[in-house]
């Protein structure tokens, strides 16, 4: 609900809390329907590598290139509410700040902006305030006027985040998961009535427009949870809206996570750094909430996708059915976790089962695993439920701990699904 933030020192400690967490904490992002897979040379320490492409897009269009595409055609058909910032899609002319003060807002006021919403993240001890550039003014130099206005404050722009792909159309029947154990979802719509899910209870709520509006990704992530958790919670940045999977959606996405006290929470969406949404990823971990997010599918060595880059997120990366990692995945120090992500089937929005293949797929067999390992939110039980799991990956690559699979490979037995 709206509230005027104030210069309230609960509020400023928790981002100061938050980001200084995010520095100390080591760091841990999604996603595309199987189609042709032609056959790629084997690269050194990888074994045997696959690549999808989808067909109808200038002939073939690698997966690790479909996000970004995706997210320029968005732009491109609305110019006047989005943009590019850098190679990223934001919202123009808004500008998304983690509890900012009394003196602040009046400085930002004066200076010419003004405050489109303002919302108290319950569960958070925070608010997110949205303000607007003044007429004239770029949403890039609205930043930089923010920051240098209010040098200690937290700002940045109202990024897009993205799913990197949807399943296509066998019936897949309902599974319960594990008696108890309950699981978030940030991501796109999820129609509680989908046949893929009948073993599960599951509540949605919307957070980019006025209704749920179910998607196809949304749907595959979560039969996928339901395998292993007997309740989620469903949060759809998305909504049908043209913002949708913005950085401020996510932030109240997160607010209903804690006010929900739901432990794990899985995102397989995945976008750029963003200060705001770092905050609140921070703040969550602070209070005991285990994040895993999908590392993404850009690529080897594309740079680090967020939110599973943040520190303290559990990143996790995808194999296929001979345990080798996906040639699209990304590496690095931010992947804890690798899971199949190939060879297996998610359910679509009509729930019948679709062959899907990306990180995104991958994720929600981590979140699904650790949900069953802990029941409440709190330090303590975090680190003792992601212990556990440590303790029955298997070994892949190099010996212990690599920056391809992680810890080593968990729940193996999804791939017995196709």
């Amino acid at each position: 609900m709206p509230t005027e933030p104030g210069s309230s020192l609960l509020t400023r400690a928790f981002v100061a809390a938050a980001l200084a967490l995010a520095v100390l904490v080591t760091p841990a992002a999604a996603q595309l329907p199987t189609v042709p897979q032609p056959q790629l040379p084997a690269l050194p320490g990888v074994g045997d590598v696959t690549r999808d492409v989808v067909p109808g897009v200038e002939g073939a269009v690698p997966l690790q290139e479909l996000r970004k595409l995706k997210l320029r055609d968005l732009v491109r058909g609305n110019p006047r509410v989005l943009e590019m910032e850098r190679g990223q899609a934001i919202v123009r002319h808004e500008v998304i700040a983690i509890a900012p003060n009394e003196a602040a807002l009046a400085a930002a006021r004066k200076a010419g902006f003004s405050v489109a919403s303002t919302e108290t993240l319950e569960g958070l001890d925070t608010a997110i305030v949205t303000l607007r550039a003044p007429e004239g003014m770029s949403t890039r130099r609205a930043l930089k006027r923010l920051r240098d206005l209010d040098p200690a404050g937290v700002y940045d722009f109202n990024h897009l985040y993205a799913e990197s792909g949807t399943p296509t159309p066998v019936t897949r029947q309902g599974h319960g998961g594990a008696a108890g154990a309950r699981v978030g979802l940030i991501d796109g719509g999820v129609d509680a009535r989908n046949p893929a899910l009948s073993g599960a209870r599951v509540q949605t709520r919307p957070f980019a427009g006025p209704a749920v509006v179910p998607s196809a990704h949304g749907a595959a992530v979560a039969s996928i949870l339901a395998e292993r958790a007997e309740r989620i919670y469903a949060a759809d940045v998305y909504a049908g809206a043209v913002t949708g999977g913005s950085a401020a959606a996510l932030a109240r996405a997160f607010s209903w996570m804690a006010q929900e006290r739901v432990a794990v929470v899985n995102v397989s969406l995945v976008g750029p750094p963003n200060q705001a949404l770092q905050a609140i990823v921070a703040g969550m971990i602070a209070r005991g909430f285990i994040i895993v997010a999908a590392v993404g599918n850009d690529g080897p060595a594309a740079p680090p996708l967020y939110p599973a880059a943040y520190s303290g997120v559990v990143g996790v990366t995808a194999v296929n059915a001979r345990g080798r990692v996906l040639v699209e995945a990304a590496r690095g120090s931010q992947v804890d976790f690798a899971a199949p992500g190939a060879d297996v089937e998610a359910a679509g929005l009509d729930g019948r089962s679709t062959p899907v293949r990306g990180t995104s797929y991958a994720a929600p067999v981590v979140a699904g695993l650790l949900a069953q390992r802990i029941d409440a939110p709190g330090a303590e039980a975090s680190a003792r439920a992601t212990r556990e799991l440590s303790a029955t990956a298997e070994d892949l690559g190099a010996r212990g701990r690599d920056d391809i699979y992680g810890a080593g490979l968990v729940g193996r037995a999804a791939l017995a699904q196709k």
